[in-house]
């Protein structure tokens, strides 16, 4: 079925879809910061929880969506004998969906960040109009508003019931005693409610007294309270029926129990039956519920709270104004003024990560809360763009995550520097995990110039891994501190440079027999699991080796602004530091190896705890020539001619220390993230750069997926490398269009400035989404596009943040440099509007900015430079250099604090 898809009506990214039935695994996110996490189909299916414990509704993976019938359905009982479902889901409305003479017109409109879905049947002549949304408050609760129409000439009589299955309890007990756990249910019917509360938490590892309630609240406009009750799932279906057909709906209507009722040891229903009433034409009638989950004694009253329409008028336009103060930190204002809107939901995604973590919606199915170790640091990056102030103290926390042998802890806990071993007990290292705290780190300086934020003291994770897990340390057990200690057991504190320098000297020597970083458990791509005895990673080398002739820049400025020569750090790491007398040969993969022992066997349980004295410049030294030393590794040992003369780089070694890419019996092998890494690190050349696009273009471009696949077909189960290439080709790590790989493409051609290839990647995304008849989602940009050209695994994306970043910092070019605003656009002519202007509203030092480029000859990036700047119409003085400006942090900081400050600059 063809159909024009999605439309945005309004500026606030609020978008419409007609029939959004008939189309599969669509669905929405509804959350709050008090940890209410819901998601939810344009049939009112989907998750409603608080944690991997408590799911309000039954657990659902995305197949779950269409062959599980559980949902937040509403029934109508018209003139006592037409039988409604005002969500479309009854065993009739689904039989006539696709009959267009019995279909029924339904349209989902949907913004930030509510649903609703309004359906008509034109043949019974009555509407349903249900808007839902997690309100801004510290409830754990969904809000659910079902306005009933009468659209006919005559007067109806309608009976009405809620139908909400309540599963009340962990994920794990859907298929762990399933059934057990019901019997520790109790089930209370009372004035405006069905409570839940089971009397246990099941787990065979040692049962806990539950302290949870869930329950199904609800009144109607006229503040009625239900008159009676279907408590039990079973009794409400009937023996025969079905909860798409239940039989207490159907024909026994009136076999419902009254307030004050307690049941025991049943599966639970949400089914609140209100009061008959009458509806003549073009009247309505509106009922409000409310799905909660609360402590089991907490007696705050949330029917008087929410259950009217005053209240839930005004919690929606909170929810509405709280989520749109978020995305409009950072606005759009282009030619194409869909991409802008579709930017709004791109903005939100980090916020999204942040509060689901890697689950909880319907594709993310893997998870049982929380984020990883890489997620925390991208999603930061977002979050110094969105909200910059608590982003200092978040950084400092996350330092605590490293341990002193340069890997760190992988589960981030609920509270701020807490941090766990993996979630599967399996002693796992990414190895590319080492280069984001630095990345995000020097984003927040930049944008500060808080350089001295370098200074301040962390701790370091400990566990029972040494050696990046390679060893375990007999003498911690898990009642141990997950904190490094010395030698007099105090908690050993280190500076957050001393952090950063121990993530990248360390790694440095752990190389593989080529030369270049182990693999280890892998890298950014998780499917690389199968390769930790010889598997190497050329693409993180380039990054790390980046990082640390970028850690020496930093450095530098550390003494020049702080007018100091020195740094104390660790005794320990001091063997990991050249000196005039103890220089070993880069290119002897066996001296790296034994410096490393020696490294890590300086310490194991305990550190000591004594601190040397650094000249800044050795330091700065030491990492050029490191950093230098894999570059010139890499450009003399990786790069790729196949034999119709494309050239590239080379990603990966796999187990058997075979070179990934290239020319092969099974055909061309190539990856898009040997490309991103080689280009964003400055080993490609800029004449390499050219060679890598087209061969980029020839082998992995596909506008079927909406631009560029991660990698090649390699038609063979790579069990030397990892079980992405178990998936069918096309599908996640194995051939996808990966999101998040893409956006780091063009990221990295904009900083080379390449910025019409830049571009193309990001167009190419944005109209692929856009389109939904190949896309199939709302807006906003999923982890990737499957072999159908579908999107999957939407909102929860580390791309979402690194194309707020590259649309920021490349496009618009609006970056910090050690505090000052530096000015670099890369903007093409497309972007420019009809009076030649384009536009990003921002924030830089705490000021609201709009920044309104002219380029009123409408000249191609590289031709264009930047003339003229004037600040709230008064012109400004700036640094100009080669392909960019500094305005002093100063002149923004004199600025006003609290309205918008219009900044002006003219290209020429």
């Amino acid at each position: 079925m063809q159909q024009k898809g999605w439309k945005f009506v309004g500026d606030n990214g609020e978008f419409v879809l007609d029939n959004p039935t008939m189309y599969n695994y669509l669905y929405f996110p509804l959350v709050n910061e008090a940890g209410m996490m819901s998601s939810i189909t344009p049939s009112l299916h989907g998750n409603i929880n608080t944690g991997q414990n408590s799911f309000v509704t039954e657990p659902l993976s995305a197949i779950d969506l269409h062959n599980n019938k559980s949902s937040r359905n509403f029934w109508l009982v018209i003139d006592n004998k037409i039988v409604w479902s005002t969500t479309g889901y009854s065993s009739k409305q689904e039989i006539n969906k696709f009959d267009q003479n019995k279909n029924e017109n339904v349209k989902l409109k949907a913004g930030m960040l509510y649903h609703q879905v309004i359906r008509e049947n034109k043949k019974i002549n009555v509407k349903s109009i249900i808007t839902n949304f997690v309100p801004i408050t510290d409830d754990k609760v969904e809000l659910m508003k079902v306005k009933i129409v009468n659209t006919g000439n005559k007067t109806r009589q309608i009976e009405a019931t809620s139908a909400i299955p309540l599963y009340g309890r962990s994920a794990d007990n859907l298929r762990d005693h399933r059934h057990v756990t019901s019997l520790l249910n109790v089930i209370e019917t009372k004035k405006d409610k069905i409570k839940l509360t089971p009397t246990l938490s099941f787990d065979e590892r040692g049962h806990k007294i539950n302290n949870l309630s869930y329950l199904v609240l609800g009144r109607d406009e006229l503040n009625q309270s239900p008159i009676g009750f279907y408590p039990v799932f079973e009794d409400f279906i009937g023996e025969g029926g079905s909860l798409t057909w239940p039989k207490s709906i159907v024909t026994e209507n009136d076999n419902y129990f009254k307030k004050g009722k307690k049941f025991k040891g049943y599966e639970a229903m949400g089914a609140l039956k209100f009061k008959s009433f009458e509806l003549k034409p073009n009247e309505n009638r509106t009922f409000i519920l409310v799905i909660a989950v609360k402590d089991k004694d907490n007696k705050e009253d949330l029917v008087n709270k929410y259950c009217s329409l005053k209240a839930f008028d005004k919690h929606f336009k909170d929810n509405n104004k709280y989520w749109n103060s978020i995305v409009e930190k950072v606005n759009f204002e282009s030619k194409n003024n869909e991409f802008d809107q579709w930017m709004k939901w791109v903005t939100i995604q980090p916020i999204l990560r942040r509060l689901y973590g890697n689950s909880f919606l319907p594709h993310h199915d893997y998870g049982k809360g929380g984020r990883g170790w890489r997620d925390l640091w991208q999603d930061g990056l977002a979050l110094l763009f969105l909200n910059p102030k608590p982003v200092k103290n978040m950084l400092l926390n996350n330092f605590a995550g490293i341990r002193m042998d340069g890997s760190n802890a992988t589960i981030i806990g609920s509270n701020p520097g807490e941090f766990k071993a993996d979630r599967n007990g399996i002693n796992r290292v990414w190895m590319d995990h080492g280069v984001w705290p630095f990345l995000t780190t020097k984003l927040y300086i930049d944008r500060s110039g808080d350089i001295e934020f370098l200074l301040n003291k962390q701790s370091y994770f400990k566990d029972n891994q040494l050696n990046r897990s390679k060893q375990y340390d007999e003498n911690w057990t898990s009642k141990d501190q997950n904190v490094l200690l010395d030698e007099n057991n105090n908690v050993y504190y280190g500076s957050l440079i001393e952090h950063i320098l121990v993530q990248h000297l360390s790694i440095f020597f752990n190389v593989g027999k080529h030369n270049n970083l182990k693999l280890e458990g892998g890298d950014w791509n998780d499917g690389l699991d199968m390769a930790q005895e010889k598997g190497e990673s050329v693409s993180f080398s380039a990054l790390y080796a980046s990082n640390m002739l970028e850690i020496s820049t930093l450095l530098n400025a550390l003494k020049d602004k702080l007018n100091i020569n020195y740094i104390n750090l660790a005794k320990e790491i001091n063997i990991l530091l050249d000196t005039v007398n103890k220089r070993i040969d880069y290119n002897s993969v066996k001296e790296k190896h034994n410096l490393l022992k020696r490294y890590f066997n300086s310490f194991e349980s305990h550190i000591s705890g004594e601190k040397i004295k650094i000249k800044i410049d050795d330091l700065i030294t030491d990492l050029k020539r490191k950093g230098n030393s894999i570059i010139e590794h890499i450009r003399n040992n990786e790069l790729i001619r196949d034999n119709k003369d494309h050239k590239w780089y080379n990603a990966y070694y796999d187990n058997d220390g075979n070179k990934l890419e290239g020319d092969h019996p099974l055909g061309v092998r190539m990856t898009l993230t040997g490309q991103v890494f080689s280009i964003m690190s400055g080993v490609a050349t800029d004449e390499q750069v050219g060679n890598i696009i087209n061969s980029v273009n020839y082998y992995l471009k596909d506008k079927k997926v909406g631009g560029y696949r991660l990698n090649t077909n390699f038609n063979e189960i790579k069990l030397n490398l990892g079980r992405a290439f178990g998936f069918a080709y096309g599908e996640k790590e194995n051939g996808a269009m990966f999101s998040h790989m893409a956006v780091m493409y063009s990221n990295a051609l904009y900083k080379r400035n390449f910025a019409n290839e830049g571009f193309e990647v990001i167009d190419s995304i944005y109209r692929h989404c856009k389109d939904f008849n190949k896309s199939r989602i709302y807006p906003g940009i999923p982890e990737y596009i499957n072999a159908k050209g579908r999107g999957l695994y939407h909102y929860l994306t580390g791309s979402a943040s690194w194309l707020l970043l590259t649309m920021i910092e490349e496009v618009y070019g609006i970056k910090g440099n050690l505090g000052d605003l530096k000015l670099n656009p890369k903007l093409v002519k497309s972007q420019f509007d009809n009076e030649a202007k384009t536009s990003i509203e921002t924030s830089f030092a705490d000021r609201k900015l709009k920044i309104i480029y002219n380029n009123p000859n409408l000249k191609s990036y590289t031709k264009y430079k930047i003339k003229k700047i004037t600040i709230n119409n008064k012109k400004i003085d700036f640094k100009t250099f080669d392909n960019f400006i500094i305005i002093k942090r100063e002149i923004i900081t004199e600025l006003d604090s609290k309205d918008k400050n219009i900044v002006e600059v003219r290209l020429n």
